[in-house]
């Protein structure tokens, strides 16, 4: 159960900083970015910006089938990936330095293939240009899962838009998630009291603490059912069977 904490709201109002990929795969080591964008949303209003990047690899065809990018577009209108990684990375960083909560569905999967790709293009990571954590980052997949943890269904961007009743534009598109995955965290935060209580650098480390929590009982639940598994296949084997005793084998008794 959530414990209230005390905390302010006004965070809620901005400077809110949401940021999405659309990318080349799912391996955060190996995959690139072919789309971003980044949403302020502040007291003045919400802003958007959006990169498309050539990123020098092919597009998998099951990748493009999911946000429609395909090589031949990209390779017309996209720009090289340095430049606008270096841009996206500088832009994260001034509104964290300011204050804002970076606000991202999934987060750790955009940010570590972020960094990844930093590192590619021989690029100062997050952690290098900021001389510390990354943080605070709001996950409202990781925050509703929290607040609500015995919902039955899925837990994608689309669910949650359909369960807070968000409005959406062409889901897939890395500026119409980063709108929705903002929308999704006001409507999170705003039906929990204590998610609403607390600070976002509170909800950051909770966040981690969860997801940890959530990883060891998945472990705990693997490791419970191989060693069932291990039990049953024990007692299914016949006592006759080679776990019986080994006799021993007949010498002959020299004379």
């Amino acid at each position: 159960m959530l414990t209230p904490m005390t905390g302010t709201t006004s965070w809620q109002h901005g400077p809110l900083l949401g940021f999405d990929t659309e990318t080349t795969g799912v391996d955060v080591r190996r995959d690139r970015v072919v789309s971003a964008a980044l949403v302020r949303r502040d007291a003045a209003g919400t802003h958007v910006r959006t990169w498309l990047v050539n990123p020098g690899v092919e597009i998998p065809e099951a990748a493009g089938a999911i946000h429609g990018l395909s090589d031949e577009h990209v390779r017309a209108h996209g720009v090289a990936p340095a430049p606008a990684l270096d841009e996206i990375a500088e832009v994260i960083v001034a509104a964290l330095r300011e204050g804002a909560a970076l606000v991202a569905y999934n987060a750790s999967f955009d940010l570590a293939l972020l960094d990844a790709e930093l590192e590619r293009h021989g690029l100062a990571t997050l952690v290098d240009r900021l001389g510390g954590p990354v943080r605070p980052v709001l996950d409202p997949m990781v925050l509703d899962r929290m607040a609500d943890p015995e919902r039955e269904g899925g837990r994608r961007l689309a669910d949650l838009c359909a369960h807070h009743d968000v409005t959406t534009g062409l889901l897939h598109t890395a500026d119409a998630d980063t709108l929705a995955t903002l929308d999704v965290l006001e409507r999170v935060v705003a039906a929990s009291p204590v998610l609403s209580a607390a600070a976002p650098q509170d909800l950051h480390d909770r966040q981690v603490v969860a997801v940890a929590a959530w990883r060891a009982a998945y472990h705990a639940r693997k490791a419970a059912g191989a060693a069932q598994a291990v039990l049953d296949a024990v007692m299914a084997i016949p006592a006759s069977s080679a776990l019986a005793s080994p006799q021993p084998s007949a010498q002959r008794r020299e004379p």
